[in-house]
């Protein structure tokens, strides 16, 4: 069941960045950026069974972003693109401030009040040491995209061969990004075994999610926004 959604929610997510991108246009990439890495941050303290393994859900959205980027460096530069990655930076970075300041604030004597308090405490008090290693990972492997991205693209430039540069860039990338991420995020939290099977399930599961995203970077890449927009 999970494996279904998983495909689902892969295909819901990139049919929406190219909608937002087709309404919108480079402001809606921008846009997509800042609540990704928000959404991302959220979705990966949730952990799922997919293909038989433990997996932290996040991988889709957080894939989603390297789509973006790759647009973004593929139609209007490096500068672009690296705009986006310290967009999102300041945007995870304003998310847990913010957070961590709503959580100390005593909730009112009722029911759901603290329900919801207890909620956000559940998901929000583990953010800070999560999104430090997100903060780190999402930096160093978003700007190594775009830095791969242009240097294979000065060998590979045609429209033909989008795919070597999108795959490789993020290929490379996603191997930085979960290295640094699940030690920093994760340890402590699970066994060493646990952790040595979410990296390996992580990497894999966004080894697929550039894959599936590869045929949407075409798209994108044909996609004129709507004017005024740009």
């Amino acid at each position: 069941m999970n494996e279904l959604l998983w495909f689902a929610f892969a295909l819901v997510n990139f049919v929406l960045v190219v909608a937002i991108y087709k309404v919108f246009g480079k402001t809606g990439l921008f846009c997509w950026i800042a609540m990704g890495t928000v959404l991302a941050n959220i979705q990966v303290t949730k952990s799922i069974e997919l293909f038989g393994f433990e997996a932290t859900l996040g991988n889709i959205m957080y894939g989603s972003l390297f789509l973006v980027t790759d647009t973004l460096n593929e139609k209007y530069g490096p500068k672009e693109a690296r705009r986006a990655v310290f967009i999102g930076f300041f945007v995870m970075l304003s998310a847990v401030v913010a957070m961590q300041f709503a959580l100390f604030f005593v909730p009112a004597a009722t029911e759901p009040a603290e329900e919801v308090h207890q909620a956000m405490r559940t998901i929000f008090s583990v953010l800070p040491r999560i999104a430090l290693g997100s903060i780190i990972a999402y930096i160093v492997s978003q700007l190594f995209d775009v830095h791969i991205f242009q240097r294979i693209k000065r060998r590979f430039a045609s429209d033909k061969t989008l795919y070597i540069r999108n795959l490789g860039s993020t290929m490379l990338s996603q191997l930085l990004d979960t290295a640094i991420f699940v030690p920093i995020a994760l340890s402590g939290l699970y066994g060493f075994s646990t952790l040595v099977s979410i990296f390996v399930t992580t990497y894999l599961i966004k080894l697929l999610v550039a894959v599936l995203d590869t045929p949407f970077v075409y798209l994108m890449k044909r996609i004129r926004p709507v004017s005024g927009w740009e």
